[in-house]
């Protein structure tokens, strides 16, 4: 529910209040700097510190913050998208160490963040949400995480082991595989999607990302993605049909818990890192929509060719990383 609420709250104030903006382009590329780029510093500073509900309370707070600045656009991008990566940081390392060495939880954690800024871009655009409201739920979650906080034992990462140069190429496939991931999301497009379809494809990228960590921890993170892209390079071929489409979207997104779970076994003393650093790699993918350049992988042939590759190069990954 928290996820769900930091991203939908980011979401409705960039929509609402920040577009439209002359600097929004600016506001846009701040954001989203400051939302998956920082995630990779705080990571490591939550690694040290270890209170991970007071950083996810100072994520929420910080998101909160962004609405008091909204007649400042840049700054208010800034407080959104700092404070949306701490959240992230304090929630993901949290999930990873109450998950032992499942890929579920992680699944379960990231998933209701896509249903966010869905609900929050929508709502954004129409102005049909109050932002006070908005607001007032994030402050609650600050004293919700405070409060879970105070109930728990200050909890560092374990001593970090310098990764081998098989760890090294695993977590350079995950974090290609991210960059390519984020890449493709953002220039997905369907002429069908509309009305229903349009939240069917959402429901989609939610239900895939929950249901990859429990695939994964059922047959094993390789044996998963490879049936798993293995079947949204062939359903993506024929995603002019819109129930094709919807199930290659879900099923490509089956892989993004099995990435962040393979990351955090590569570096189990900096857990918040290995989560930064593909958060880091989401960012790199939103780049070249953001600045216009063409991304040669349009179509249903071409979303195929990028699933193909996705798979080829975890699947090297997972091998390396001995998965």
């Amino acid at each position: 529910m928290g996820h769900f609420w930091v991203d939908f709250s980011c979401a409705l104030l960039m929509f609402s209040r920040l577009s439209g903006q002359g600097s929004w382009g600016l506001c846009m590329l701040l954001y989203n700097f400051c939302a998956f780029a920082l995630q990779m510093p705080i990571g490591l500073l939550a690694d040290r510190h270890g209170r991970t509900g007071r950083i996810s309370a100072l994520g929420c707070g910080l998101s909160a913050l962004g609405w008091c600045l909204s007649p400042v656009p840049l700054a208010a991008a800034a407080a959104a998208g700092i404070g949306n990566a701490c959240f992230h940081i304090g929630g993901g390392l949290q999930t990873l160490r109450d998950s032992g060495n499942r890929a579920a939880p992680l699944g379960i954690f990231v998933s209701p963040g896509a249903l966010g800024i869905f609900c929050g871009t929508l709502l954004g655009k129409r102005s049909a949400f109050p932002g006070w409201l908005s607001a007032a739920g994030l402050l609650l979650l600050v004293l919700v995480f405070l409060r879970l906080d105070a109930g728990t034992e200050r909890t560092p990462s374990p001593t970090a082991v310098p990764p081998d140069r098989n760890a090294l190429w695993a977590l350079a496939c995950c974090f290609l595989v991210v960059v390519l991931r984020s890449c493709l999301g953002m220039i997905l497009f369907f002429p069908w999607k509309t009305g229903g379809w349009s939240l069917a494809v959402i429901c989609g990228v939610v239900l895939g990302k929950a249901a990859g960590g429990f695939l994964g921890d059922r047959l094993g993170m390789l044996r998963a993605s490879v049936l798993s892209l293995g079947l949204s390079t062939a359903l993506f071929c024929l995603s002019g049909f819109p129930p094709a489409g919807t199930a290659a979207v879900l099923l490509f997104n089956m892989t993004m818990p099995i990435t962040l779970w393979a990351a955090a076994q590569l570096l189990p003393g900096r857990r918040g890192l290995a989560f930064g650093a593909l958060t880091f790699a989401l960012f790199l993918g939103f780049l070249p929509v953001w600045l216009g350049w063409p991304v040669p992988l349009n179509g249903g042939f071409g979303y195929a060719a990028g699933a193909a590759c996705s798979l080829a190069i975890l699947a090297l990954g997972l091998k390396r990383g001995r998965f």
